[in-house]
């Protein structure tokens, strides 16, 4: 029976004994064909290497090098290009590893403010294609198309096609696309064919699809829940397609049955927009072990600064606050408190972690720390002006006119004192955070 095919690079359609090698309009080779092609209508895309497709879009000269996100040398890779993954190299691993497996890339710190602007571009090109779109993390999220074709007078996977095109012309990074019948098997899929890439999972086909994959494909599936599967006997999908739902749930609970559903492809979730993060945070991995508080403050204060950065650059705020902190021995800490009023306020995040930090401060040695924040919802009247309290009143507006000031003059502008205490060679002290309004009043 003739299947329907695409051609990714000139949008052309047709129909076909089997998936051309090459379109015959246009003489591409990126072409895919598909019995379910032009009928699904559940996506995931997911930018290729986002942060270092970013820094190579805006430095050319590090278009054809190794190169990798991240910083310290004890720290984490938080994302490397293909190049560099040719070497091994791979998200989260330590640093230290990354520099013995590929010596001669390029290292560069994440820019955040960056990424989160390039991200927002992306998203506005998605609004247009849905209302439906569901971002689950900066550089990925899951558009529903059901019911678009009479907009955009063509089906799903062409729409999705000139999407990725426009993405890749006018912003200047590139995007895989997964196409599915539900968010499961649309995740799978665009991890199956980057980057570039555009893959269709078919209801048709989902359990001989499955059915060889290793379970650690299901997501959920670490490196612990593996092991105690592979000791029970389970190694692939397929095995658990077979296996009696009611003797996974007897053996693993509440996640036997997600395993007994996704082993058959089966998820019922729905594309939903009001998925944004619901978790926001920045953390920090030291070069060496710390463990007096003064020396854990001042790492915190930098974090909170950071986070406070991206909550104001997302335009939102969040009420539950949690202090993280690892171990020399890797052990892991979590500690979270609730606010009265939902913040976005570096000082208030600090202060907040301070708090959650001080019992934890015993002369335990840790090696990293972060602070993050939950509950997230849009700024709006975030912060209010508490007139009962005019220290955190005054605090609040202090910390506003240094927005004002490092949007105007950098963000190196303005340094609060405890962090400047840390750079005693610098030329001349950046002003403080009272000098900031009126600087700001001064420069208006």
């Amino acid at each position: 029976m003739a299947q329907d095919w695409l051609c990714r690079d000139c949008l052309s359609t047709g129909k076909a004994d089997s998936e051309p090698r090459r379109c015959p309009r246009c003489g591409s080779p990126r072409v895919r064909g598909h019995d379910e092609l032009l009928s699904l209508s559940i996506a995931h895309v997911d930018c290729d290497a986002f942060y270092a497709s970013v820094e190579k879009r805006d430095d050319p000269a590090l278009r054809d090098r190794p190169l990798i996100i991240g910083g310290g040398v004890r720290g984490v890779v938080s994302t490397c290009c293909y190049i560099a993954r040719q070497s091994g190299v791979r998200s989260a691993m330590p640093m230290f590893k990354a520099r013995q497996l590929c010596p001669d890339a390029v290292i560069i710190k994440p820019n955040m403010a960056k990424y989160v602007d390039v991200s927002r571009q992306i998203r506005k090109l998605m609004d247009a294609l849905t209302p439906l779109v569901e971002p689950i993390s900066i550089d990925e999220a899951f558009l529903d198309m059901t019911g678009t074709q009479a907009l955009h007078k063509a089906p799903p996977a062409v729409v999705l096609a000139r999407f990725a095109k426009v993405v890749e012309k006018e912003i200047g990074v590139t995007v895989s696309v997964g196409l599915s019948h539900n968010k499961f098997l649309a995740k799978v899929a665009s991890d199956l064919d980057k980057p570039r890439g555009f893959a269709v999972i078919g209801a048709a086909e989902t359990l001989a699809f499955l059915a060889p994959r290793p379970i650690s494909l299901i997501y959920g599936v670490g490196k612990v829940f593996s092991k105690a599967l592979k000791r029970d006997g389970y190694v692939t999908i397929g095995q658990l397609q077979e296996e009696d739902p009611a003797r996974l749930m007897r053996l693993y609970g509440e996640s036997g049955a997600r395993l007994a559903r996704l082993s058959r492809g089966l998820d019922a979730r729905r594309v939903a927009r009001d998925g944004e993060m619901k978790t926001i945070s920045s953390e920090t991995t030291f070069n060496t072990d710390m463990a007096t508080l003064d020396q854990l403050s001042i790492e915190l204060l930098k974090v909170s600064e950071r986070l406070s950065e991206r909550l104001k650059a997302r335009n939102v705020v969040g009420d539950t606050v949690t202090l993280k902190l690892k171990t020399a021995g890797f052990r892991l800490r979590t500690r979270a408190r609730h606010l009265m009023m939902p913040t976005q306020l570096a000082n208030v995040l600090y202060e907040t972690g301070m708090s959650l930090l001080r019992p934890e401060a015993d002369g335990t040695p840790f090696r990293l720390i972060g602070i993050g924040v939950s509950g997230l919802e849009p700024a709006g009247g975030a912060d209010p002006v508490d007139l009962l309290e005019p220290q955190v009143a005054r605090k609040a507006a202090a910390e506003r006119a240094m927005d004002r000031v490092r949007s105007r003059f950098g963000r190196t502008a303005v340094v609060r004192g405890k962090l400047y205490t840390l750079r005693p060679d610098s030329p001349s002290p950046p002003i403080s955070e009272e000098e900031a309004e009126d600087l700001e009043s001064k420069t208006r």
